[in-house]
């Protein structure tokens, strides 16, 4: 089986930017990957594109074909929405039909507008995510739903906020030299500690921000990377999926995150590796129990001890998995409908040398991106690696 080749990546800034449009967005993202791959326009066959909320934030649907319009490609393009991994499964859907000879080149990325709205309405629009029937009505929102995530992880395993101020605080130093991120300035443990509550044991900086911004990469067959000179060393060599029942109170645990372990379990099988061969990771830290949780999933940490690992400095930059680089969605932050290519675009950068924490990784050639919907009710996972 060929390998898929990241041949271009590229990025906006994330932050506020609330009088750019989504189409705007990925138009300045995909034409920065266009470049960075230096490939013909005319050779992309298909678009896709990942967006969650267009229809809420710019009353706009039908946005595959909008996407290539900006791009000024004319090629079939197509939507994928699942919630904060939206992205992450249009990322897979590429490699899939580059790898079954449908497509030799194909951009993909994602967007979101989220800025343009009152934070009440962003949050509401979230919601949408979770299910309605039996968690909004309840009055259930998505920080009180990872705050009781949080509390069962606490009593089960125990750790606590304190723990969680060091995962704040190692993605905002990582994100301060990250010229796309949105939080580019540090905290310490009394300002993650002392910061306001939001959904108790969750307070202010253990939360990721509300963020516009887009991703974009060019994938491309390893023919067409050789046959056209190409200088794409990084390949996608595993992808997976994995889903949960949407509500919480469905669920067995709330400790665990089987759609991120089955989506490990897949990805890691194709690549041929396991958790012990993984050098960084990019993992959805929505909130900073989210990383907790993503860490034990893919096997990268026992369950209950993936609460300590940044305290212990296993994560840090220096430690013996680097996780998010980029500063997470916590520090570079999380347009919900982008993130999931923009995980991959840094874990490109990274292992191409290219990044500003690329020094700490110099040695990796494995490194595994984690991009998670509403509760993790839908995930996926990509391994990537230096294939030459």
């Amino acid at each position: 089986m060929d390998s898929v080749r990241i041949a271009g990546v590229g990025l906006t800034h994330f932050g506020e930017h609330p009088e750019r449009t989504s189409r705007d967005l990925f138009a300045e993202a995909g034409l920065a990957a266009l470049d960075d791959a230096g490939i013909d326009p005319d050779d992309v066959a298909s678009v896709f594109y990942g967006n969650f909320m267009g229809e809420l934030a710019e009353h706009q649907g039908h946005m595959g074909p909008l996407a290539a319009e900006a791009l000024g490609i004319d090629a079939p393009a197509t939507r994928y929405e699942s919630a904060c991994a939206s992205s992450g499964v249009a990322v897979r859907e590429a490699v899939k039909n580059v790898r079954s000879g449908e497509s030799d080149v194909v951009l993909v990325g994602g967007a979101e507008r989220m800025n343009n709205l009152e934070t009440a309405e962003t949050t509401e629009s979230l919601a949408i995510a979770a299910d309605d029937l039996y968690e909004v009505r309840a009055g259930m929102t998505f920080p009180g739903a990872y705050g009781l995530m949080a509390d069962a992880y606490f009593e089960e395993y125990g750790g606590g906020r304190e723990d969680l101020a060091h995962i704040a605080v190692k993605n905002h130093a990582n994100a301060v030299d990250n010229p796309y991120a949105q939080f580019r300035y540090e905290i310490d443990i009394e300002d993650a500690l002392d910061s306001p509550p939001v959904a108790e044991p969750l307070h202010l900086y253990d939360a990721c921000p509300i963020t516009d911004g887009a991703a974009a990469l060019v994938v491309v067959s390893e023919k067409y990377a050789k046959d056209h000179d190409l200088d794409a060393a990084v390949a996608v060599t595993g992808t997976g999926q994995g889903s949960d029942k949407m509500a919480l109170q469905d669920r067995t645990t709330m400790t665990e995150t089987p759609a991120a372990a089955d989506a490990a379990e897949e990805a890691f099988t194709e690549a041929g590796i396991d958790a012990d061969d993984v050098g960084l990771a990019e993992v959805h830290d929505c909130f900073t129990i989210a990383e907790v949780l993503a860490l034990e999933a893919l096997g990268l940490f026992d369950p209950g001890e993936g609460i300590g690992a940044a305290r212990r400095g296993d994560t840090l930059p220096d430690g013996d998995v680097p996780v998010n680089l980029s500063g997470g969605l916590k520090a570079k932050g999380h347009p919900v409908g982008a993130t999931g290519a923009a995980q991959v675009v840094e874990m490109t950068r990274l292992l191409r040398g290219e990044h500003h924490n690329s020094e700490y990784v110099e040695d990796a050639t494995v490194g595994v991106t984690h991009n998670a919907g509403g509760t993790v009710a839908s995930t996926v996972v990509h391994v990537l690696e230096v294939a030459e």
